[in-house]
């Protein structure tokens, strides 16, 4: 009888070791695929990034502008339509710039606030 509970033991101590082995290697994975799923920050993506922002807002704007050139050539009116859209590009263009700027935000605190060694918080 004494033999039972030992090899119960035994094999609950090995099962329990199984487990434990199990989650390190999913933690490992986890950290893997984390770290080749991460784009690395370098000061080439940074001016990307101020790129992309940059030409968010100046596509709009200018394209605004030269609607308004057009419509100012073929339409004359009390008002400038050029200046008018220029000002609806730019805004347009703002808007647009922001929403890159508060994506890339929530995406970089995303990153931070993951634990990096891919375990609960609780272990």
């Amino acid at each position: 009888m004494p033999d039972d509970i030992e090899n119960r033991t035994d094999e609950q101590e090995t099962k329990q070791a199984d487990e434990k082995f199990v989650s390190q290697i999913a933690a490992k994975q986890a950290r893997k695929l984390k770290a080749q799923a991460r784009v690395t920050r370098t000061v080439w993506s940074g001016l990307g990034m101020m790129g992309m922002v940059g030409w968010s807002v100046v596509v709009p704007t200018l394209l605004g502008a030269a609607l308004g050139v057009w419509l100012d050539n073929h339409y004359p009116a009390m008002h400038s339509w050029m200046l008018t859209l220029l000002i609806v590009g730019l805004t347009i263009g703002c808007v647009n710039a922001w929403h890159w700027i508060v994506k890339e935000e929530k995406e970089i605190s995303w990153d931070q606030d993951t634990p990096e060694n891919g375990r609960n918080e609780d272990e």
